[in-house]
């Protein structure tokens, strides 16, 4: 049955996936010019005349002589048939599947480690929060929660950044210090990238931690009110038991539902975090790319964001069907 309710799922989302592509494709082309008007008025800035034989060469190129619509089609349907997702204008014509594979696997990376390093401490915190309700560690959780929610994540790195450099003399910007930026992999490289790492995905996981923390609690309080739990336990039932079986058991659904949204807020909500940072994840260059109409590399890139939302939202259906026996696949039974 599972296997099933996957395929058809899947087979729902290949029309789902064209249907924004094509929206991707023409938001991007909504502003007025394109990449290389752009790219002649910067030449023309700098003092440089731009022949009309050039022009119309990088027209060929890069097919901006076509119709939009001939121009979509032709991105489409050689991501379909070729797995050939254009070429970038605005880096060297480089192929827009080069430019992505150089940075996707630390942005995998990091986006992975932060979710489950997020969810491993939220569901625990909101748990213990809603527990021990109105405790000092209540109070404490809640009141991190509100700094994780309300505080900006590249303000945090830039004040961070700053205290380490005033207290150490070390820029703790980069995945590597210059040391061992162009060294081969070594077990002393590793190390050198590990503290790096754990502060970009300890900075970029703190809101979306704060917001399940208080997700987790909310929804753990308003399961501990329930007639069931009452009736749980003035029959006996160990209250750990209890709890593990049925509130944050229900409780939890919630937070399987986020999960749609969680993957590509990860990658979206890192752009500036990564700027500060000096992080080669794809978030500093889908930045670019939409600034210069590159709309090769900014249409995959964001493509790519679109698909995590549809997987994500995939996961968030099969989890909720597997968590909650109430939930059948495809449907809500009777």
């Amino acid at each position: 049955m599972l296997l099933n309710y996957i395929l058809k799922r899947l087979f729902q989302l290949i029309p789902l996936t064209i249907a924004v592509s094509a929206l991707i494709f023409f938001i991007i082309k909504l502003p007025p010019g394109d990449y290389l008007t752009t790219w002649i008025q910067q030449q023309e800035l700098a003092g440089m005349h731009v022949d009309q034989t050039t022009i119309d060469n990088m027209q060929r190129m890069y097919g901006l002589d076509r119709p939009d619509i001939e121009q979509y089609f032709f991105w489409v349907s050689n991501i379909i048939f070729r797995g050939d997702f254009g070429r970038s204008m605005m880096i060297s014509n480089l192929p827009v599947t080069q430019l992505i594979g150089e940075r996707i696997g630390w942005t995998m990376a990091i986006s992975l480690s932060t979710l489950i390093i997020s969810f491993l401490v939220a569901i625990p915190a909101g748990i213990y929060s809603a527990v021990k309700k109105y405790s000092v560690g209540d109070y404490f959780i809640t009141f991190i929660g509100f700094i994780g929610m309300a505080v900006p994540g590249f303000l945090i790195a830039l004040v961070l950044v700053y205290l380490i450099f005033v207290n150490t003399g070390v820029a703790f910007v980069g995945l590597f210090s210059s040391a061992y930026a162009q060294a081969p992999w070594s077990i002393a490289k590793f190390m050198d990238m590990l503290p790096r790492f754990l502060l970009c995905v300890a900075i970029i996981g703190l809101s979306s931690t704060a917001g399940t923390i208080r997700g987790m609690r909310a929804m753990t309080l308003d399961e501990l009110e329930k007639q069931y739990v009452t009736t749980a336990r003035s029959k006996g039932l160990e209250e750990r038991k209890m709890l593990w079986k049925y509130p944050i058991r229900m409780a939890l659904n919630p937070i399987c539902s986020t999960i749609g949204w969680v993957l590509p807020s990860l990658i979206s909500g890192e752009i500036v975090v990564s700027i500060v940072l000096n992080m080669p994840t794809i978030g500093p260059l889908m930045r670019n790319a939409l600034i210069a109409q590159d709309m090769y590399l900014a249409g995959s890139m964001l493509l790519f964001t679109a698909v995590l939302t549809i997987v994500g939202t995939l996961l968030s259906d099969i989890l909720l069907s597997i968590m909650d026996p109430r939930i059948k696949f495809g449907g809500v039974s009777d």
